[in-house]
């Protein structure tokens, strides 16, 4: 079995985690399951999470990866953490408009706008 390489770059800096995808398409069912295991885990590591999620690489998305982020989304509710999206394709977003999740998260157009916001 092949190792499994983390699916997302991430960092943390003034208490905000900050995470990028390393794939463009976050399409497969596999990859979606070790992104959501990765970001629960960082979610589980803080006593408040702060996450910012930037979809500055990504083209694609399925709706699978779209209920993993609500998932993200209440795991986080449940710590009393922060959610921002960053980045989003203007496509991706008309998914999350048609969907109305644009009304579920916070959604910034820059990383720097997301990162404002916590303060």
């Amino acid at each position: 079995m092949a190792t499994s390489e983390s699916r997302l770059r991430v960092r943390k800096a003034d208490g905000v985690t900050q995470i990028e995808f390393v794939d463009r398409n976050i399409l497969d069912e596999a990859n979606i399951q070790q992104i959501g295991d990765e970001i629960g885990a960082l979610i589980e590591a803080d006593s408040s999470p702060k996450l910012l999620i930037s979809f500055s690489n990504v083209d694609h998305l399925s709706s699978a990866a779209l209920g993993a982020l609500i998932t993200i989304h209440n795991r986080l509710k449940g710590k009393k953490g922060q959610l921002r999206l960053a980045d989003i394709d203007p496509q991706i977003f008309e998914v999350f408009v048609i969907t109305k999740l644009n009304k579920l998260f916070e959604i910034h157009d820059t990383r720097e706008a997301a990162l404002a916001s916590f303060r």
